[in-house]
């Protein structure tokens, strides 16, 4: 299990200074976003992303594997409490007052 970031840079979210990097590849079961523009998820059977409020208030995630979205406070478009992504499926979500929404979403792929 592992993650490969990108160079490190350092963002402002939420008024607070994050060291983040750009981009990831997470192939770990279990992974909290900070402040990343993009993670890639592969290389494990199932993941359970945590959307992290206080370090990350943009992220796309791209699943090369089966993919659980839970936010860490309120819920994913006022209504789910959770998302599943499958193999192929590409998300890009925002917190806004504390809330993530949907911005866009390429939805289900079938093979």
């Amino acid at each position: 299990m592992a993650i490969v970031r990108s160079v490190t840079s350092e963002k402002i979210i939420n008024g607070i200074k994050v060291k983040t990097s750009e981009l990831a590849i997470v192939s770990e079961n279990n992974y909290s976003t900070n402040g990343e523009y993009a993670i890639v998820v592969k290389s494990v059977d199932n993941c359970v992303i945590k959307l992290n409020s206080e370090t990350t208030d943009r992220i796309k995630i791209k699943a090369m594997t089966s993919v659980l979205i839970v936010p860490d406070k309120n819920r994913i478009d006022e209504y789910w409490d959770e998302i599943q992504i499958e193999k192929g499926a590409c998300i890009e979500l925002v917190q806004i007052h504390a809330n993530w929404y949907i911005l866009s979403s390429d939805g289900v792929k079938l093979w």
